[in-house]
């Protein structure tokens, strides 16, 4: 019967084979990282894995200090550790001592030396972002003659608004002299005092988008007067152009879509503040009439003309109520002098002479009183109701009586 072997027995035996397996302790391995986890310890757990091959690994805390970038899934990376089992366990993981970038991983670790460098500069502030014009007319666009992103670009444009001017740089966006070319493409096209420029390109890998992570283009990008709109590769792209620019489109269609503004909407939006225009127009004629008449009124009012009527109109009434007043005075008096002539004519001596009495005066018109007051040879003037009769004392007489 063959030997039977307990667990740990075999535990034991599988942990010194990998103890004494010289190469397995100092080990290089390239791979992806993937199910990455910064662990609250300061330990880094990880799987690295090459198609369907998967290992298992940790960073030690003590170790994590030679890392010269932060890890992410998707990341291929070259990491040299040691692989030995876990504990008792039969399954192994490697132990890693260092992880560094591989071909592509170094392109990486140069796009996040780079971004951190100019967000430190400040070019990535938002206080030095243009806004992107709403009703963009004449619109350029660095990018290649012959790729996909241009024949987008003409096609959104076309569908949005036929009238659009597109001024085309064709730049290389790839390779050698990518770099440069993009940067003389932004100077030449914002000399041209266009609305605004879309730099971009279809997408690719990093090392096909990695013009548009140079400095040279990073800094033309923010030295641009002209609004700049990045559209480099697909929406999961990221490039230093993006963030240096004025708005990131994720795709160079979706640049256009922002840029091109809808020439149908336009008219909608035209005929709206049109018809909005019109009504504050009326409105504010129509409350400008009333003041006009309010103020022709008044003004009316206040002129010397119709200060002249109004006085006027009222001396007239003043005129109506004056004879009115006279007239009623007048026959007040009137009546009042009636009663007093009737009074009057009681008392006169001209009623009392036609009773048989007559007025008697001298020659100075003086009445007489007393047959003393005359002589004889004096003239007299005796007044009778019908006439004046002129005579001569001859003969003076007094009664016996005095009348005292």
């Amino acid at each position: 019967m063959a030997s039977v072997y307990t667990v740990s027995q075999i535990s034991q035996y599988i942990k010194n084979m990998f103890t004494q397996d010289y190469m397995l302790k100092s080990v290089s391995i390239i791979g992806e990282i993937s199910n990455l986890k910064y662990h609250s310890s300061g330990h880094i757990y990880f799987s690295v894995k090459e198609g369907d091959a998967v290992l298992d690994g940790i960073m030690f805390k003590s170790s994590t200090a030679s890392l010269k970038f932060r890890l992410k899934d998707g990341l291929r990376v070259i990491i040299t550790g040691s692989i030995e089992p876990y504990k008792g366990n039969s399954k192994y993981q490697i132990y890693a001592r260092t992880i560094t970038l591989d071909g592509q991983g170094e392109l990486y670790q140069r796009y996040e030396q780079l971004k951190k460098e100019l967000e430190e500069m400040g070019m990535f502030d938002d206080m030095y972002k243009s806004p992107i014009p709403k009703y963009a007319i004449n619109i350029g666009i660095v990018t290649s003659p012959t790729g996909a992103a241009i024949q987008d670009i003409i096609n959104v444009s076309k569908r949005r608004n036929p009238y659009v001017k597109l001024v085309l740089y064709p730049a290389l966006v790839q390779g050698d002299g990518a770099a440069p070319d993009i940067v003389n493409g932004i100077k030449t096209l914002d000399e041209l005092n266009l609305d605004l420029i879309i730099v971009g390109r279809g997408g690719g890998s990093i090392e096909d988008l990695w013009a548009f992570n140079e400095e040279i283009v990073a800094k033309a990008i923010f030295e641009c007067n002209t609004p700049i709109i990045s559209a480099v590769g697909h929406q999961t792209d990221y490039t230093i152009a993006d963030f240096v620019s004025d708005l990131r489109a994720p795709t160079p269609s979706a640049a256009a879509e922002i840029a091109v503004f809808e020439y149908s909407k336009f008219i909608e939006e035209l005929e709206s503040f049109e018809y909005t225009l019109k009504q504050h127009l009326y409105n504010k004629i129509d409350l400008n009439k009333h003041k006009v008449l309010s103020y022709e009124k008044l003004i009316k009012s206040k002129s010397p003309r119709n200060i002249i009527n109004l006085k006027k109109h009222k001396l007239m009434q003043y005129e109506g109520d004056l004879s009115k007043l006279m007239h009623d005075k007048i026959i007040y008096n009137r009546n009042r002098l009636s009663i007093i002539a009737t009074k009057l004519e009681g008392k006169s001596p001209l009623n009392k002479i036609g009773n048989g009495f007559a007025y008697v005066s001298d020659s100075n018109n003086k009445g007489l009183k007393s047959a003393k007051e005359v002589k004889i040879g004096d003239e007299l003037t005796i007044s009778l109701k019908d006439g004046i009769i002129k005579s001569q004392i001859s003969d003076i007489k007094e009664r016996w009586w005095n009348g005292e």
